[in-house]
Order: C-alpha cells, then sequence, then structure tokens
C-alpha cells in the first residue's frame, strides 16, 4: 500500500536517484541495504518483478517522522526527464564534482522515484506548531541508494545534486 493512501503521512517532496538500467538492483540487494541501515528504520511492502529485480518498497524512519515509498521506472519519460534536467543543473552547477555528476546522467536511462511522506503528529496543545520531520533518513537512504546502483542523487525542486 502506498503512503499516499495512509491519511498518517503526508507527502512533502520526492526525489530521484538517476542511474544506467544495467545497474538495476535485485530486490534482495535494496532489502541488504535498507536493513543495513539502523534499527529504528522498518522496511515493509518490498516488491520485486519476476527475475528479482526491485520494484518498490516503503521505509519507515519514525525517529525522523517521515517515511518514504521507493519505486523503479525506466523507459522514454526518464530519457526526456533526464535531458531537462541536464539543462537545468549545468546552469546552476557551481563545483566541478557537480559538473561531472550532471554529465555522468547522459549515461543513466532509469530511475528511483523517493517519495519523502511527513508522519502527521496530532498534538495535544494546538498552539505547538513545531516541524517534526527531520530529512537526515531521506539523505542517508538517497546516498545509499545513489551507491548501490551506481547513481546520483537529485533533488529537482532544489535544482541540486546530492
Amino acid at each position: 500500500m502506498s503512503l499516499f493512501e495512509n491519511s498518517m503521512y503526508q507527502w512533502r517532496e520526492t526525489y530521484f536517484v538517476l542511474f544506467s538500467a544495467d545497474c538495476r538492483p535485485s530486490v534482495a540487494a535494496v532489502q541488504k541495504t535498507l536493513s543495513a541501515l539502523d534499527s529504528r528504520y522498518v522496511l515493509e511492502g518490498v516488491r520485486s518483478v519476476e527475475q528479482g529485480d526491485f520494484e518498490s518498497c516503503t521505509l519507515f524512519a519514525p525517529h525522523d517522522f517521515s517515511a518514504m515509498d521507493i519505486t523503479f521506472i525506466d523507459g522514454p519519460e526518464v530519457l526526456e526527464q533526464i535531458a531537462e534536467l541536464m539543462l537545468t543543473l549545468t546552469q546552476i552547477a557551481d563545483t566541478e564534482e557537480e559538473k561531472e555528476k550532471i554529465a555522468s546522467l547522459a549515461n543513466c536511462d532509469a530511475r528511483l522515484d523517493i517519495f519523502h511522506f511527513e508522519q502527521m503528529v496530532i498534538e495535544a496543545d494546538p498552539q505547538v506548531d513545531d516541524e517534526n520531520l527531520d530529512p537526515g533518513a531521506l539523505l542517508i537512504v538517497m546516498d545509499r541508494l545513489a551507491r548501490l546502483c551506481e547513481g546520483v542523487a537529485v533533488d529537482p525542486q532544489s535544482g541540486s545534486v546530492l
């Protein structure tokens, strides 16, 4: 079940890990990578295609008041998006490292969509308006998945590579 269907979570933003489809991870590799993070993370709903390649999962990070739906995507829409991202990102790249990562996107034809959700907390005091969401879990997950897929993590909202 997608977190979009869970009223306890509100979608915040979507991030990408772009990579070559040749590096598509197996479901076992994703499970191993995400399960090795920390016992505070809870991995559920892991799905694969028949040949054992990763398709999707949900990862909860209760300590950060967040969760992520992670889904594999490939096809023409990914290629179009990568071309657009390369144009946008190239214009705002500051460092040589960023420019190298952006150039490597030319070899990408697949992505992991990481839908980031905030766990909604009902406060006893309506005057309390603290933001509970901590992006730490998201950043760690993106880094690990990018390493696993030999890919590049991208925040399309800010137009930056991570």
